[in-house]
């Protein structure tokens, strides 16, 4: 069969016949408003590939990037817009075949909300929050109702607000030095910007509860045994070879006394090794970028309708949670910004390593049992001080 060669697009002579008579002359633009450049947020199509690694010519993959590494690709106000026009623009353009959702840098995917930004604008202002709140409810709604696949290439750690946007994806792809995990509890919020509606059906009920409440992060091994992420790839190379995660016990599945420690941190002086072999040794994502575009051929290979029909279908255990309960959530985080929250990010914002980032809670606690009232006096006396 012969090829044509038209704007750029390898097509077979007969397809490109059908198309010059049945296409319309003038195609509608179904995006919101005209394409922009949101600072911390990049936009580009890159070519689809095929399962031989060949182009698919005229057909690409979505890269949207969180670029704001100073802050640990925490998303500001300006981000959480730019992300919602992007997957919007991702979702009605014609020639994506899929998305990819990540980060620059190989620290972090994104840590949540930018706590600077909360500390120092919103806490106290319930009223400005609430409207913030607004924009990311319809931020993690556009990843959940984009009409392409989506997969979160976890390039780092994904925690908090990051951990939640992550897991509106459809496909999570990880290089195994990434952290995952929630951190509401510890900083003043609760984690209903999506993790108390996915992670239930995600992981189940009772890992759920140990993520949400207790905040303590479990590693990328850990995340894929769980099921909350498809595939990991090493990242970390000693003497130009690949290794293992080494802080993370990967050799074992079950201890001594038949519990399951594959994908736990190591303790003691092993942990401490693996965060020096660590150091010694440099960061290489190529793998992750050579499955990830794996994947997105293997979605090439299929029909967009039915891939669109079943994104719609597999995704509704999640986008039912979510939608019976985003707006309540809403609420209650917009009102939390006048005691725990204004608390909280205060004191992750105003403090460091060396006196630490999260309030006494035990004096808290102590001060509310007694009836004491959240006055400003009381929050200043719980903030550590840089």
């Amino acid at each position: 069969m012969p090829f044509l060669y038209l704007e750029g697009r390898t097509m077979k002579a007969s397809t490109n016949d059908i198309v010059q008579e049945t296409a319309p002359k003038q195609l509608n633009d179904h995006n919101l408003v005209p394409e922009q450049i949101v600072p911390g947020v990049l936009y580009e199509k890159r070519p689809a590939k095929r399962l031989d690694g060949s182009i698919a010519e005229g057909v690409y993959n979505a890269w949207i990037t969180l670029d704001n590494p100073k802050q640990f690709n925490s998303y500001t106000t300006d981000m959480t817009k730019g992300l919602i026009l992007a997957f919007r623009a991702a979702s009605n353009s014609r020639d994506v075949n899929a998305v990819i959702f990540t980060a620059v840098g190989d620290k972090a995917f994104c840590t949540g909300g930018n706590t600077k930004e909360y500390a120092e604008y919103y806490a106290g202002n319930p009223q400005e929050y609430r409207q913030y709140m607004r924009l990311f409810n319809d931020m993690v709604s556009a990843i959940l109702g984009c009409d392409k696949p989506v997969i979160c290439r976890v390039n780092g750690m994904r925690i908090g607000g990051g951990q939640e946007i992550g897991m509106a994806a459809d496909f999570t792809v990880a290089q195994d030095l990434a952290n995952f995990g929630q951190a509401g509890p510890k900083h003043g919020s609760a984690a209903i910007g999506g993790a108390t509606d996915f992670l239930p059906v995600m992981i189940g009920c009772e890992q759920a509860m140990v993520s949400g409440t207790l905040c303590e992060p479990f590693s990328a091994h850990k995340a894929n045994r769980l099921g909350i992420c498809c595939e990991i790839v090493p990242a970390l190379k000693v003497d130009g070879k690949f290794i293992p995660n080494p802080t993370v016990v990967t050799d074992t599945y079950l201890d001594e006394f038949g519990r399951v420690v594959h994908g736990e941190f190591k303790t003691g002086d092993a942990f401490k090794t693996g965060k020096d072999l660590i150091k010694q040794g440099e960061i290489d994502l190529s793998l992750l970028d050579e499955r990830v575009e794996a994947l997105a051929s293997k979605l090439l290979e299929t029909f967009p309708e039915c891939m669109t029909k079943s994104l719609e279908e597999l995704r509704k255990p999640k986008l039912n949670a979510w939608n019976a309960n985003k707006e309540n959530s809403r609420a209650w985080l917009a009102l939390n910004m006048m005691n725990e929250a204004r608390t909280g990010f205060r004191a992750f914002n105003e403090g460091n390593r060396e006196v630490g980032r999260e309030i006494d809670f035990v004096a808290l606690r102590q001060a509310l049992a007694q009836g004491a009232p959240w006055t400003p006096e009381l929050i200043e006396d719980l903030i550590p001080k840089a």
